[in-house]
């Protein structure tokens, strides 16, 4: 079976997702914490994923040091840190998935 990066959804419904993440944010450093929080509030985990092809169990999302949202994942007995666009599924992503897409098109510079 054959992994999956992210849902496509509309552009609009990207925006809709980019708009609410970000809402009542004054700067950059609080729009990743409005990403932090919908995936916090929408992806339950642990979770199944693969990061670049090798299976992990996302435990949870926090914020590196530059900032950016990254997943907390467990690789046997290791736990690493990668960033959250870094996320494939295999078959059908789960519930709360879009919210990686909405982030990666933000940080491009998309949408909101």
């Amino acid at each position: 079976m054959r992994a999956r990066r992210r849902p496509t959804m509309s552009r609009r419904r990207i925006d809709e997702l980019i708009d609410e993440a970000t809402v009542d944010c004054y700067n950059e450093e609080e729009q990743h914490e409005g990403f932090l929080v919908m995936l916090d509030e929408h992806l339950a985990c642990p979770v199944r994923a693969l990061v670049v092809g090798e299976d992990v169990t996302v435990l949870g999302f926090d914020r590196d040091p530059p900032g950016e949202v990254v997943a907390r994942c467990r690789r046997g007995r290791r736990t690493y840190r990668v960033n959250a666009t870094a996320l494939e599924w295999r078959g059908a992503p789960p519930d709360g998935a879009e919210w990686i897409e909405a982030y990666a098109a933000w940080l491009r510079g998309g949408g909101g």
